[in-house]
């Protein structure tokens, strides 16, 4: 196969289809991008990603994305959805996009959804991880992916602090002032944990959906409980006084990666078509 039979709308295979639903899984380094949402005046992840599909199809489309991430936050498994009318195999969207795309923004898998699929509203978790960088020296090539906290942390404290935030709770005080402004601020966290992988120290977390900036706030006061600054008991509270802008300070972007959007089933079980 060349790329030659995916570069132009023209060459493009032979009938077009009707609308169908296609869903892609993305992988992007955020550093250099004002979040995964479009933005009329600046680079987004959203932008590259319908550029890529206009030079790829011809169409001029809206993509969805599963869960929107902030400028400068990366993703493993993000997952975005659009409706085409292209009838190019599955595979060929993933080459073809990748091709056009930049080389921070990459197509993982493509996937045909079945009528009623929303990337949005049909998820039913999703995963994010922080990674910090614990080591007394910076690195210059870590750091750009993490956040350097060199002074050593007690992962076993903010380990328990972590077992207080698994339930159904209102997170107000884990949004960043802004929380007056958010009608239902009640998510649903299913885990929580911190572990250590050599010179990291990654916190994970999975839930039903998120506040903004409720996972980097919590790594914020996750470091805190982390160099003895408050106990978990104290972690608890901030849960329990539901005040926004309580939490923090805001970990920086840079160690946020949103690793996967969870389903009722797998992509593979919704089409038939591999790549």
């Amino acid at each position: 196969m060349t790329l030659a039979v995916v570069t132009r709308p023209e060459m493009r295979e032979a009938a077009v289809m009707p609308s169908t639903r296609i869903a892609l899984v993305v992988e992007y380094d955020g550093t250099d991008y004002f979040g995964s949402q479009f933005q009329a005046d600046r680079p987004t992840v959203q932008s590259e990603l319908e550029q890529a599909i206009l030079r790829l199809t011809g169409e001029k489309i809206r993509v969805t994305a599963a869960s929107r991430t902030d400028t400068g936050v990366h993703a493993f498994g993000q997952v975005v959805s659009f409706l085409t009318g292209s009838g190019l195999p599955l595979h060929n969207f993933v080459s073809g996009l990748n091709f056009y795309l930049p080389a921070a923004i990459a197509v993982k898998a493509a996937y045909r959804q079945q009528t009623g699929f929303h990337v949005q509203r049909t998820a039913v978790s999703r995963q994010y991880d922080y990674h910090i960088l614990n080591t007394p020296s910076r690195s210059p090539l870590k750091e750009r992916f993490s956040y350097l906290v060199p002074e050593a942390l007690n992962l076993t404290t903010m380990q328990t602090a972590c077992q207080s935030l698994i339930g159904e709770y209102d997170f107000a005080s884990f949004t960043s002032g802004i929380g007056n402004l958010i009608k239902n601020t009640v998510r649903t966290v299913y885990h929580a944990g911190i572990k250590r992988d050599s010179d990291l120290v990654i916190f994970t977390i999975v839930a039903n959906s998120f506040l903004t900036h409720q996972v980097r706030n919590t790594v914020g006061a996750l470091i805190k409980v982390g160099l003895d600054k408050i106990s978990p008991e104290e972690f608890y509270s901030i849960i329990k006084r539901k005040k926004p802008g309580l939490a923090g300070p805001k970990a920086p972007a840079s160690g946020l990666y949103l690793v996967k959007v969870n389903y009722p089933q797998s992509f593979e079980e919704e089409t038939n078509e591999n790549i």
